[in-house]
């Protein structure tokens, strides 16, 4: 399945697709781990604007399977940021797939350690990847792990 993905730096004109998966991605599959007024916060800060502007201060990819968005991720300095998988198809490799490129352009730009600031429902996928939790983040009803990992 992952032969199929393309991934991609994103462009402004990819703000509404980004925009869209993002929102969907997080009413879909963080709503079990997550109460509804925590979900509204959340997904009220992916509006397309707000993609646009986070576009201008990090570096964004987008995972393609033909010419439909399937995943995104991000990089601000030594931090991961906003990655998501589809839902129809998450457990497919795609996100392992985002944050190798994520891994690789990080280790380019001379960072020796990523953070990731990772959801309930996302933290075991971090685990997975090799990231160690380093700190736990209650905001209100939120719950954050801070996680990272060493590159090489």
């Amino acid at each position: 399945m992952t032969d199929e993905i393309e991934i991609q730096r994103a462009i402004g004109s990819d703000a509404l697709l980004i925009s869209d998966l993002v929102r969907h991605t997080i009413r879909t599959s963080n709503s079990a781990d997550y109460p509804a007024s925590v979900i509204d916060r959340v997904v009220g800060n992916f509006s397309p604007d707000a993609v646009l502007r986070l576009m201008d201060s990090r570096t964004v990819w987008l995972a393609l399977q033909g010419s439909e968005p399937v995943g995104t991720a991000g990089l601000d300095g030594d931090t991961v940021r906003t990655v998501f998988v589809s839902p129809s198809v998450q457990g497919r490799g795609i996100g392992r797939l985002l944050m190798q490129t994520v891994e690789t352009a990080a280790f380019a730009n001379g960072i020796k350690a990523l953070h990731v600031p990772a959801s309930v429902t996302a933290r075991s996928f971090y685990a997975r990847l090799g990231y160690s939790e380093v700190q736990e983040v209650l905001s209100g009803e939120e719950r954050i792990f801070v996680m990272e990992k060493k590159i090489a």
